[in-house]
C-alpha cells in the first residue's frame, strides 16, 4: 500500500484544517519545504499536496511554496487545489509536480479529466472524489453535488483515470478512523487504484485499509501529532505482502 504524508497548505504555512473548516485551521510549520524534507527522511516515498486557498479561488494560489518543495525532496509529489484548467496542469507538471488532482472540475466537466489524460498521460490525472454523506462536495467543500462518489468514480473509470483520491469529509482532520467500507466499495466496484483520505489516526487504521484491499492512504495529522510513526509505517505497509508483516 502507497502511503502518503500529507501538506496542506494556506498561505504558504503547512496546517490542518477540521472536516474542511477553514475557520478551524491550525498551523503546524510556517515552513512547509521543511516539513517535506522531514517526511522524505524519515521514509516517505510518494507526498500529496494540498493547496487550500487554490481550492477556494479555483486557481494555484500557493505555487511558490509547491516550487521550493518540489526543488526540496527527490521522491514523487502530487497536488490537488484549484486545478481546474490546462493550463493550470501543465504548470504544476512543469513544476515537477508528478500528479495533480482535480475535484470540482471532475464533477461539473468529467470529460475534461478524459481530455486531460489523454494528453498528459492516465498517471498525470488523478480525480479528486470527496464527499459528504455519500454524494460528492465541490468548490473547495463549500457546496455539495446530487452525484454520489461511486457513479463519479465508474465514471472516471470509464473516461481511462487510473486514480482516484477519496476523501471522507466529515473524518477529516477528526482522527476518527478512515471510512474503510466505502473506500472499499469504490475500490471493488472500479477496480483503481483508490486512496483513501480522511480520518486515519493509527497504525490500526492503516491496517485495517490494508487488509480491505485498498491500494493508497493519506496520513496528515496523525503525523503532525505522532500517533502514527512514519518510518515503521512504511516499513510495514509499503511493499509487502500478508497484510504489511515481514
Amino acid at each position: 500500500m502507497q502511503l502518503y504524508p500529507a501538506i496542506d497548505m494556506k498561505n504558504g504555512k503547512c496546517v490542518r484544517l477540521r472536516q474542511g473548516e477553514f475557520k478551524d485551521v491550525t498551523v503546524y510549520s510556517d515552513c512547509p519545504e521543511e516539513v517535506a524534507c522531514k517526511w522524505q527522511e524519515q521514509g516517505a516515498t510518494f507526498l500529496h499536496l494540498v493547496d487550500l486557498d487554490g481550492a477556494l479561488a479555483g486557481h494555484s494560489v500557493n505555487e511558490e511554496t509547491i516550487r521550493r518543495i518540489v526543488s526540496s525532496v527527490s521522491i514523487p509529489v502530487e497536488i490537488g487545489g484549484g486545478i481546474r484548467s490546462e493550463e493550470a496542469i501543465f504548470n504544476m507538471l512543469s513544476l515537477g509536480v508528478k500528479r495533480v488532482i482535480i475535484g470540482t472540475k471532475a464533477v461539473e466537466q468529467p470529460e475534461f479529466l478524459r481530455d486531460m489524460a489523454e494528453k498528459f498521460g492516465a498517471e498525470a490525472i488523478v480525480a479528486g472524489i470527496d464527499a459528504k454523506n455519500g454524494n460528492v462536495a465541490v468548490q473547495g467543500w463549500e457546496q455539495i453535488s446530487q452525484v454520489t462518489a461511486l457513479k463519479l468514480a465508474q465514471r472516471m473509470r470509464d473516461y481511462g483515470i487510473k486514480h482516484i483520491v477519496y476523501t471522507d469529509i466529515s473524518r477529516d482532520g477528526m482522527l476518527s478512523g478512515p471510512n474503510v467500507e466505502a473506500t472499499k466499495t469504490l475500490t471493488k466496484e472500479t477496480g483503481l487504484d483508490v486512496i483513501a483520505s480522511g480520518g486515519v489516526s493509527s497504525m490500526e487504521d492503516l491496517q485495517a485499509l490494508y487488509e480491505a484491499g485498498i491500494k493508497g492512504a493519506i496520513i496528515g495529522k496523525a503525523l503532525y501529532e505522532n500517533r502514527i510513526d512514519l518510518a515503521e509505517a512504511v516499513r510495514r505497509l509499503e511493499g509487502r505482502n500478508d497484510y504489511g508483516r515481514v
